[in-house]
């Protein structure tokens, strides 16, 4: 009797969870349909872009800030270090565009410990922006993304904007199709936690903050430490000031990203933000974070006994339908920008939560990831 009544509590407990998420999600595309319009005098906005070793891949990112057509804008890159040529491009794509607003910030040194952290941190030095806009040098950004980031601010009680991130599809393989839906689904528990008002992370590629916010925390250096300083700088605006967080559904806000080309960097990749989340300096985060986590695990674990002990088949039939439904909601709002094929995502749909599982493992294992080829971050 006592085992039958864990087993319907976990199938309770963590299907409600997942209607809760979906209720968040519900909510934030209300609040989005609901958005103001344009704010006018138009704010001043600062784009920041890290720049490490990207001598190849910043193609995406130079080419689409050309075709942006917010007026009010500057755009600061970052050179951290590169050992590449990836301070020369940036010098001949000032030189090509004479008249773009580019400021090129390099960095002697980086002395961490997170360094992507210090380096925006020193960017945030030199902006004159009231809105700062954060990205990545293998972004490609929509042309409006600029004035649709800056349309989420007609609130003033909107501190940050969590804005979606999908992959570039990098081929049509089992690995390159399910980076592109871990992505997806990822952001989806993003925005249902946000509607809830209780966000615990958010994407540093596609990431906006009022300067007044940031401001109202202390600044970016009191952000503590974590391997995921995006989601560190979204649970400090969320507990330390008066401002909300908002997660953004609008399809001119979807920015692509270069997929990983290998599964070990992919898995250092997720293995990051999964780390952060786990093991994060806010509370919150790590207890919302650590209990979805270790309820997919403890789901996935009971397939192994399932010969000898049958009952324990319900947990990890929850599981898999919990993600069933993620699956469906992903699709549905984010479908366009995911490769097409309705047999791939029933695979993927049973592959999540293995994987979601492996990740968790190796957390508690306290296996060390790094930022690019920086030194494996404490």
């Amino acid at each position: 009797m006592l085992w039958n009544g864990i087993r319907i509590c976990f199938a309770v407990v963590f299907l409600g969870l997942h209607a809760a998420v979906w209720l968040g999600i519900f909510l934030e595309w209300v609040r989005e349909k609901r958005r103001g319009k344009q704010l006018a005098p138009l704010p001043k906005v600062s784009v920041i872009v890290p720049i490490h070793n990207e001598e190849h891949r910043m193609h995406h990112i130079l080419s689409t800030v050309l075709v942006q057509t917010y007026p009010e804008s500057e755009f600061i890159f970052v050179e951290d270090g590169s050992t590449d040529s990836s301070f020369a491009v940036l010098q001949r794509f000032a030189h090509d565009h004479p008249d773009f607003p580019l400021q090129i910030l390099q960095l002697d040194s980086n002395p961490g410990p997170n360094h992507k952290q210090y380096a925006l941190q020193k960017a945030l030095t030199v902006a004159q922006g009231s809105i700062i806009l954060f990205t990545d040098a293998d972004c490609e950004i929509p042309p409006h993304w600029i004035e649709s980031m800056v349309q989420q601010f007609t609130d003033s009680t909107v501190g940050a904007v969590l804005g979606p991130v999908f992959k570039i599809p990098g081929g049509s393989s089992f690995f390159h199709r399910y980076q592109c839906f871990d992505h997806a689904v990822r952001y989806m528990y993003l925005v249902g936690s946000t509607g809830l008002g209780s966000p615990g992370g958010g994407f540093g590629n596609n990431l906006a903050v009022r300067r007044a916010t940031l401001e109202a925390i202390g600044g970016y250096e009191a952000v503590p430490f974590s391997q995921t300083e995006d989601a560190a700088l979204i649970a400090r605006i969320r507990s330390q000031s008066q401002y909300t967080v908002h997660a953004a559904l609008n399809r001119s806000l979807f920015v692509m990203t270069e997929g990983e080309t290998t599964w070990k960097a992919f898995i250092n990749q997720t293995l990051r933000w999964n780390n952060g989340g786990l093991f994060g300096p806010d509370k919150t985060t790590r207890l919302n974070f650590g209990f979805l986590m270790l309820t997919i695990a403890a789901g996935m674990l009971a397939i192994p006994l399932i010969p000898w002990i049958p009952s324990v088949w319900t947990l990890s039939a929850t599981v898999f339908l919990a993600m069933t439904g993620n699956t469906l909601i992903t699709l549905k709002h984010f479908g366009s920008a995911l490769p097409r094929g309705t047999l791939i995502y029933s695979i993927q749909c049973l592959f999540t939560p293995l994987y979601f599982t492996f990740l968790t493992i190796l957390g508690f294992c306290r296996v060390k990831t790094y930022w690019k080829n920086h030194p494996p971050e404490h």
